[in-house]
């Protein structure tokens, strides 16, 4: 699949600290400066479209760049502008991996755009077909898998999410309208137990990643592989 065979195709947002165990991971810094109390609305970013890589294609990751973060979530394609926030407004949905460079909540603050860890060229991996929203009528109840080199690493519940589909909607519209195309993120988890406890899971070059939802054939197996990134040339 080449990049202009993508399932999406408008802005894609992300949504910071929307699942429970990291908001809680996070909660004791929500009332220090600058801050000094949790975000009361949806914090929203962009993955740019510089950061797309088909399924089933090779992500890069720079050479000083040990290992990247696996995030696993559901994209939400719109149908058409979301001026209600109408679920009904959703056209479907579609397997992402939000890939980024290691990084805690202090050094990524709640607001500030995480554009130098999330950003890199290629770094959102995009599954292989868009499921339609007639066909799954409740995202939330949906439970993802990322498996490395075939191994499970992480199992993800997205009824642990603090904004499920509907009020996710409705929250963000309150501050901007979704156009049809936009894509939207229903949220990262962090891995409760095992030794990646506290962060998600973890991958580095030669790792292959695959992502799904059992059950939902549809969504289809999103697969990447982490590969080094070109030596830039300098000009002469």
């Amino acid at each position: 699949m080449s990049t202009s065979e993508l399932p999406i195709h408008g802005t894609v947002y992300g949504v910071l600290l929307n699942a429970q165990a990291e908001w809680q991971s996070a909660s004791a810094l929500m009332n220090e400066p600058p801050y000094k109390a949790p975000p009361a609305a949806p914090v929203l970013y962009i993955k740019t479209a510089n950061t797309w890589s088909a399924h089933d294609t090779a992500i890069p990751v720079p050479a000083d760049v040990p290992d990247v973060e696996i995030g696993a979530t559901l994209g939400v394609v719109m149908g058409l502008p979301n001026t209600h926030g109408e679920p009904s407004h959703v056209r479907g949905f579609v397997l992402l991996n939000d890939v980024s460079v290691p990084h805690s909540v202090q050094a990524q603050g709640f607001y500030r755009p995480p554009v130098k860890y999330k950003n890199l060229d290629g770094f959102l991996g995009v599954g292989p077909t868009l499921l339609p929203a007639a066909d799954l009528t409740q995202p939330n109840d949906l439970t993802l898998e990322v498996h490395v080199n075939g191994v499970l690493r992480q199992t993800l519940d997205l009824r642990q999410m603090r904004r499920p589909l509907n009020q996710l909607l409705t929250d963000v519209n309150d501050f901007m309208t979704l156009q049809a195309g936009d894509v939207l993120m229903l949220g990262l988890d962090i891995c409760t137990q095992g030794p990646e406890a506290g962060h998600r899971p973890h991958a580095r070059v030669g790792d292959v990643i695959e992502i799904q939802a059992p059950g939902h054939a549809g969504l289809g197996v999103m697969r990447h592989t982490l590969v080094a990134a070109p030596a830039l040339e300098m000009p002469a």
